[in-house]
């Protein structure tokens, strides 16, 4: 028998998303605990490091930090590399993803105005069509997947994070022009497990797509 699982987030996609994602795709029963906006002050001293998403297993100590907890999810899961090389290069794809993603909240949580607006254009013109293009290219030259021509938690992270993304867009597809990315989601998104679970999820604020 598995070990109880319970996993700690906000009630959103976000940094939590891939973790479920992986959960499911595991097969493994566990408690999506969410929280709101405002309950975060409290729970934020009960944490490890004062973030979220928190893991916590049965016998073992509470881990809080999204890509450890999802590498170790993607190891759990088969969809690691091969090898240690295979490894790097999912690991270069997960952190150029991560940037983009850091990229993008760094504009979309900006309280001043004024630098909001400093920072628009270079995100939308530059630095998001930047990372998508290339992103675009790998799963063009890797057999539809971003890493060493397979399946692998890269392609899981980014199908994952990729609504949080389109919210950090205005709510709008942020994929459009980009066919290998969107074919790479609609392929993440038809595995079984993580199907049931996307038509089952809760819709939160980042699902909802402006026309």
């Amino acid at each position: 028998m598995a070990p109880k699982t319970k996993l700690t987030y906000f009630n959103g996609t976000g940094l939590g998303e891939s973790i479920r994602f992986l959960l499911v795709y595991l097969g493994r029963e566990y408690e999506d605990s969410r929280f709101e906006e405002e309950e975060w002050a409290k729970i934020k001293p009960t944490t490890p490091w004062g973030k979220v998403p928190l893991l916590e297993v049965e016998g073992e100590k509470p881990v809080a930090w999204s890509l450890a907890i999802t590498r170790y999810l993607g190891r759990e899961a088969g969809l690691a590399g091969a090898n240690t090389w295979e490894d790097l290069r999912i690991d270069e794809i997960v952190y150029v993803i991560n940037d983009l993603r850091s990229s993008m909240a760094s504009y979309f949580h900006e309280e001043n105005e004024a630098m909001k607006e400093y920072l628009k254009g270079p995100l939308f013109n530059t630095t998001v069509p930047f990372y998508l293009s290339r992103l675009e290219r790998h799963v063009k030259e890797n057999n539809g997947f971003l890493a060493n021509g397979k399946l692998s938690w890269a392609d899981v992270y980014f199908a994952a994070l990729s609504d949080y993304l389109n919210w950090m867009n205005g709510s709008k597809e942020i994929l459009v022009g980009y066919p290998n990315l969107q074919a790479l989601k609609a392929k993440i998104f038809s595995l079984p497990k993580i199907k049931d679970y996307v038509e089952k999820r809760p819709i939160t604020i980042e699902l909802q797509l402006k026309e």
